[in-house]
């Protein structure tokens, strides 16, 4: 069957993937309430406002949180697969690949006019709170699995052990 060196490697892939899925859904929980925040309430930004109703704000930001998984899904996974390959840990590559991500899934949205070449209907600050969105989550998924990326593939290494001929 499985040798014991390749069940570790099939475990700590296991866990990677476990880790990887959290990370993402923790990632998109924040970039679909900074888009629901930003998107829906602009007023909040001014601090004078009355109290939101707190069930509202709970579905809107499940709401966001589906938006934002849904459709930053493949253009994530694409980052996180270039980054647990190539063992890429800095924090500035996920800030910039969720930008890109949030980018992506922003002109996904708007129609793209072929004969043009160009894209109809662009909204500069929604452009700006979906990447920025896309950036906080890039942070997100760094901060709880990015700085790991690629350790999967590397054995454990034992702290070293004391000699015993150097203890007589």
């Amino acid at each position: 069957m499985w040798g014991n060196g390749e069940k570790k490697d099939a475990m700590s892939l296991i866990g990677r993937i476990i880790v990887i899925l959290f990370a993402f859904c923790v990632a998109c929980m924040v970039g679909g309430a900074i888009v629901t925040f930003s998107i829906l309430f602009p007023e909040l930004s001014a601090m004078d406002t009355g109290i939101v109703n707190p069930d509202a704000i709970n579905i809107l930001v499940g709401f966001g949180f589906i938006f934002f998984s849904g459709f930053a899904l493949i253009p994530a996974l694409i980052v996180v697969v270039i980054t647990e390959a190539f063992n890429i840990r800095s924090v500035l590559a996920y800030a910039l690949g969720g930008g890109v991500v949030g980018l992506a899934c922003y002109l996904g949205l708007i129609p793209y006019d072929t004969t043009t070449m160009t894209f109809d209907g662009i909204v500069r600050r929604h452009l700006e709170v979906v990447t920025g969105a896309g950036i906080v989550a890039g942070l997100i998924y760094w901060v709880i699995a990015g700085r790991n990326a690629g350790a999967w593939k590397q054995p454990r290494r034992l702290p070293p052990q004391p000699d015993a001929a150097a203890k007589l």
